[in-house]
């Protein structure tokens, strides 16, 4: 019903940059908070970001000051723009969005991936 489809990963030097990008499409009346976790093989999923439907974001302490996000509510996206990368960012990173169907109720949706490596 409703699909998230991460992209932009990608393979960079230490100290570079990438912009994720996660439309959402399908049956939607309202996306409410949307955030980017991610998750490095033989961890737990952690999450990374998220931003309100008003535009109020929250970091994890890992990546603060480095990465960005953001969203665009006219085309159901979410956005995280990662600078000064570093080796332990290395990891799958998936993009979430609590989603306000018709009839009142929500349902958190997850995209499939995208693969972020940074090399030393």
């Amino acid at each position: 019903q409703v699909q998230l489809v991460e992209s932009g990963g990608g393979l960079v030097q230490a100290g570079g940059s990438l912009r994720l990008s996660c439309p959402a499409s399908g049956s939607i009346f309202r996306i409410d908070a949307m955030g980017w976790y991610r998750q490095a093989p033989g961890k737990q999923r952690e999450w990374v970001a998220s931003i309100t439907r008003g535009g109020s974001t929250n970091y994890a302490d890992s990546v603060k000051g480095r990465f960005t996000i953001s969203r665009d509510n006219a085309k159901n996206t979410v956005y995280l723009q990662m600078n000064s990368l570093k080796p332990e960012d290395t990891a799958v990173y998936y993009c979430n969005a609590r989603v306000l169907h018709n009839g009142g109720t929500y349902r958190d949706y997850w995209g499939q991936g995208t693969q972020v490596t940074v090399s030393s």
